[in-house]
C-alpha cells in the first residue's frame, strides 16, 4: 500500500511540471502560482479546527512566512517561468537536485561535514545536470538558458527551505506547516498576481489545470506525503524525489508530444545517481543491503 501511494505521488507531483507547461503560457508566473498556492490554502485550512493547529500558526507565523516564501511562491514562479521555455520532462529532472542543494546548504549553513561519497554525489549530480541541458541550451534558442537557471534557483530554494525547517519548525505538525507556508505564499504573490493578471480569456480547459495544481497536485499531494511520513518514515517518502522525473518524462512525451533523448536519459541517470549520493540515500541502501545479508549469513 505505501508503494502504491508513493508511485502515485511521484505521478502527481511529475504532473505538476504538464500543467505548469500548459498553463504558464496563459497566465503568467505570478497569476498562476498564486492561484495555486491558493487553491492549495483553502483544501488545507481544515488542519485549522485544531485548536493546537491554530496556535502553533500564531507562534510560528514568522518561520511559516519564510518557508511559504522560500518553499512555495519562489520556487513555484520561477518553475513557472521556466516551462515557458524549457520541457515538462527537463523541469521535472532539475527538480531531482534539491537533495544536493540541501546538502551543501546543510555542509555551509549548520557546518553539516560532507562525507567523500556525498562530494562526489555532489560533483556528479552537477556533471548530470550539465549533460541534461547541452543539447538544449546548444540549440541556441533565446531565454533558455535562463530558464534552466530559474530551475535550477528553485531546487536551491528548496535545499534552503528543507534547512530552515528543519531548525525553526521541528516539532509543528506537518500538516500546518504545509497549510502556513500555502497561505503566506498566497499573501506575498497575491499584489503581483492582480498586477499581472491576464487580460485575454483563459480557456476552460486551462482553468482544470490550475484548479488540478492546486487542488491535486499541491493540497492532496501534501497530505498524501505527509501521510506517508507516518506510516512508512521521512526517508521513504522522500525516496519520491527519484520516481519524479520518470513521470514528468512520461507524461510531457505522452500529453505534449515532448522528445525523450538518449542525452536526456543519459543526463536523469547522472543526476539522479549524484542526488543519491549526495543525499545519503544510495549509502543508506548499501549499508541496509549488507545488514540484511549479514543477518542472513549468521542464521541458523
Amino acid at each position: 500500500m505505501n508503494f502504491i501511494e508513493l508511485l502515485l505521488l511521484a505521478a502527481i507531483w511529475g504532473a505538476s511540471f504538464l500543467f505548469l507547461r500548459i498553463a504558464a503560457p496563459e497566465f503568467g508566473p505570478f497569476a498562476l502560482i498564486a492561484l495555486r498556492v491558493g487553491i492549495a490554502a483553502l483544501v488545507l485550512a481544515p488542519v485549522l479546527r485544531s485548536a493546537v493547529a491554530r496556535s502553533q500558526c500564531h507562534s510560528k507565523a514568522w518561520p511559516l512566512f519564510v518557508v511559504g516564501v522560500s518553499n512555495s511562491a519562489i520556487p513555484f514562479g520561477l518553475f513557472a517561468y521556466s516551462t515557458l521555455y524549457v520541457n515538462a520532462g527537463i523541469d521535472s529532472i532539475l527538480n531531482a537536485t534539491t537533495p544536493i542543494w540541501a546538502a551543501l546548504i546543510a555542509a555551509l549553513w549548520f557546518r553539516q561535514v560532507m562525507n567523500r561519497g556525498q562530494i562526489c554525489g555532489l560533483m556528479l549530480g552537477l556533471a548530470g545536470v550539465l549533460v541534461l541541458v547541452w543539447d538544449t541550451i546548444g540549440a541556441g534558442v533565446a531565454g533558455i538558458p535562463l530558464a534552466i537557471a530559474a530551475a535550477l534557483l528553485a531546487t536551491v530554494c528548496y535545499g534552503f527551505a528543507v534547512n530552515y525547517s528543519k531548525r525553526h519548525l521541528a516539532g509543528v505538525k506537518p500538516l500546518v506547516v504545509a497549510f502556513g507556508s500555502q497561505f503566506f505564499a498566497s499573501v506575498v504573490l497575491l499584489p503581483p498576481a492582480l498586477l499581472f493578471w491576464p487580460q485575454q480569456h483563459i480557456a476552460p480547459s486551462i482553468w482544470v489545470c490550475v484548479a488540478a495544481l492546486g487542488v491535486v497536485c499541491t493540497g492532496f499531494a501534501y497530505i498524501l506525503y505527509f501521510r506517508l511520513i507516518e506510516r512508512a518514515g521521512a526517508a521513504y517518502a522522500a525516496s519520491v524525489t527519484f520516481l519524479i522525473p520518470i513521470f514528468g518524462l512520461v507524461w510531457g512525451a505522452f500529453f505534449l508530444n515532448e522528445k525523450v533523448t538518449p542525452t536526456m536519459l543519459a543526463g536523469c541517470a547522472i543526476t539522479l545517481l549524484g542526488t543519491a549520493l549526495a543525499s545519503g540515500k544510495l549509502s543508506g541502501l548499501l549499508a541496509a543491503r549488507r545488514k540484511a545479508k549479514s543477518a542472513l549469513s549468521n542464521h541458523p
